[in-house]
């Protein structure tokens, strides 16, 4: 499947796309706040796109102008989510490389991946959270439309083998658009 916007392609993930990936992925600025760790190699991304990327729902940012990717976006819908949710409840996860931050991008992306669970997949409700110091990530999701609902302090990411606070926001479908 493929969504688009009027700058971007949503497309899934192939394994030709990881040296494109490692050269946004192994930037430090990117993984940590995002709570994954720093790529080690174009390798080490191939592995990622092969067993993390290629869940379905999860698509590769891809800059119409250049037909490469610069980051990615995902729902994970249900019992896939990081959070308790309920099946007709998703969570949208997202990051994009460094020289593509502040161009609006990523809001772009993450209205197209709205349209797509409320019209397409039916879903009641999106979630959405970010690490304390995401000030960007927060702002993502104020420009979309998310509320905040709640903070979980001090909790166990086993990607990055570190405790963290994350704040959750929400937005409805009743309340979207």
């Amino acid at each position: 499947m493929q969504l688009e916007t009027e700058r971007l392609i949503l497309r899934p993930w192939d394994e030709t796309d990881a040296k494109a990936l490692f050269q946004y992925a192994k930037d430090p600025l990117v993984g940590p706040i995002a709570g994954w760790l720093i790529h080690k190699d174009v390798e080490d991304s191939r592995q990622i796109i092969k067993y993390v990327l290629s869940e379905e729902d999860t698509f590769a940012v891809v800059l119409k102008e250049t037909n490469q990717p610069v980051g990615s976006i995902g729902l994970m819908i249900g019992e896939k989510s990081n959070l308790e949710i309920s099946e007709h409840e998703g969570e949208i996860g997202y990051w994009i490389g460094v020289p593509y931050w502040g161009r609006g991008l990523i809001p772009e992306a993450v209205n197209e991946i709205l349209r797509y669970s409320f019209i397409q997949k039916q879903l009641d409700a999106v979630w959405c959270g970010y690490f304390d110091g995401n000030e960007k990530s927060k702002r993502v999701q104020e420009k979309c439309g998310f509320i905040y609902q709640y903070t979980k302090k001090n909790i166990y990411w086993k990607v990055t083998n570190q405790y963290l606070t994350e704040h959750i926001t929400l937005i409805k479908r009743e309340n979207w658009k």
